[in-house]
């Protein structure tokens, strides 16, 4: 009974570790703290198997603060956009660098996005384009 009690306080412990942004813990190579790391439609996570230059961006290590930022705010925000970039491109409406930044390039995709899945038009992030890029 001791080791269980052990166990969990160990298991604890690692599971409110300081956060280490886009960084997975050297002391837990299994727990990724990527807020902004892609995810598919039932919330797996999955990796490219190459960096962009928006990866050391400082972001959130959790997810839910992201969803408190406004729309405007996040288009400013190079990681944010990055993951935007990559989200768009591996649905097929985006062919640009990942670089961070909200061009001209990257609101004609989302416009395009918007008009395929039946949303109004703007070319800006919204929910629901947030939503349906996976991301918060």
């Amino acid at each position: 009974m001791p080791c269980v009690i052990r166990l969990c306080a160990l298991l604890l412990v690692f599971a409110f570790a300081p956060e280490l942004g886009a960084e997975t813990s050297p002391r837990v190579p299994f727990f990724y703290r990527d807020g902004l790391a892609p995810r598919d439609e039932w919330g797996r996570l999955y990796q490219s198997p190459f960096l962009t230059p928006t990866d050391a961006a400082p972001r959130y290590s959790v997810r839910f603060h992201y969803y408190l930022k406004g729309s405007r705010t996040l288009q400013r925000d190079p990681a944010y956009v990055g993951a935007v970039q990559n989200a768009l491109r591996r649905l097929g409406y985006y062919c640009g660098n990942t670089d961070g930044i909200y061009s001209a390039e990257v609101s004609d995709a989302v416009a395009r996005l918007q008009k395929n899945y039946g949303l109004q038009i703007t070319g800006t992030l919204n929910v629901a384009v947030r939503r349906k890029l996976f991301l918060p």
